[in-house]
């Protein structure tokens, strides 16, 4: 059975996940891609990957699905160099972004109608990347296929900002080592990656009990919560700088 067919089947035939439970018990779906570059709206997804994660059976029992997808533009340079993807390689190897972006969607309306959160570090990007590229090639978009539902999402940057206070940055790479994650292979590609992040969850919620605490229910707002007072204190380190504030925000 293809990867993608076993993720999609073990959520159809899984239970609804309660809203009320903690976030340290929660099956989560990890999410992220690789692009041709950094802007939603002008770049494409040329790679994804999808883990379910059952934080009682762990790492051994994740179930995965991963595409590579020809993004039928060009690769840009700079991202080129950082993901190791050429023009070449997504011509020859690629899947038609309709039929891999369509089972990517599948996949993710089905953990959220089962109330599993999608968990993505720095999730506005991936999300955004994926919500472009359906509406690119006419697919119907997550919230369509969820009913109008909002996205459920944890994002471990988002949480670590919250409470951590550490200094230092704040890159998948040097968080997965500030919580003591050892990666499953080479950062930036989109496996490891999700993996990475997916890791993160067990230790932020042992080392920051209420986190663990938190259900799938209040996550959501907790989360834009957060988001919205990191903006505020950075805007202020930013104009002290001399440098303009970002208005960028978090799934509101």
């Amino acid at each position: 059975m293809a990867q993608s067919e076993r993720l999609l089947e073990t959520l159809q035939s899984g239970p609804q996940q309660d809203s009320e439970t903690p976030l340290s018990q929660s099956l989560l779906l990890g999410f992220d891609t690789e692009t041709t570059g950094a802007r939603p709206g002008s770049d494409a997804i040329v790679s994804a990957t999808l883990v379910l994660r059952n934080p009682g059976l762990g790492h051994s029992k994740d179930v995965m699905g991963e595409w590579i997808i020809n993004p039928h533009r060009k690769m840009s340079p700079g991202a080129s160099r950082v993901n190791g993807f050429t023009d070449a390689y997504l011509q020859e190897h690629g899947m038609e972004p309709q039929d891999a972006l369509e089972r990517i969607a599948k996949v993710i309306a089905t953990a959220q109608l089962a109330n599993i959160p999608l968990l993505a570090y720095n999730a506005p990007f991936d999300v955004a990347m994926l919500q472009h590229d359906l509406g690119q090639w006419k697919l119907e978009s997550l919230e369509s296929r969820m009913g109008g539902d909002g996205i459920l999402i944890v994002d471990p940057l988002v949480i670590d900002r919250a409470v951590s206070h550490r200094s230092g940055k704040r890159t998948l790479g040097y968080t997965t080592e500030y919580y003591g994650v050892e990666p499953d292979g080479d950062f930036h590609n989109a496996t490891a990656d999700t993996v990475a992040a997916v890791d993160l969850i067990q230790p932020m919620t042992t080392l920051y009990p209420q986190i663990g605490r938190l259900t799938v229910g209040e996550l959501m707002v907790w989360q834009q919560h957060a988001h919205r007072v990191w903006k505020e204190s950075f805007n202020q380190w930013l104009t002290s700088k001399g440098r303009r504030p970002i208005h960028d925000g978090w799934f509101e």
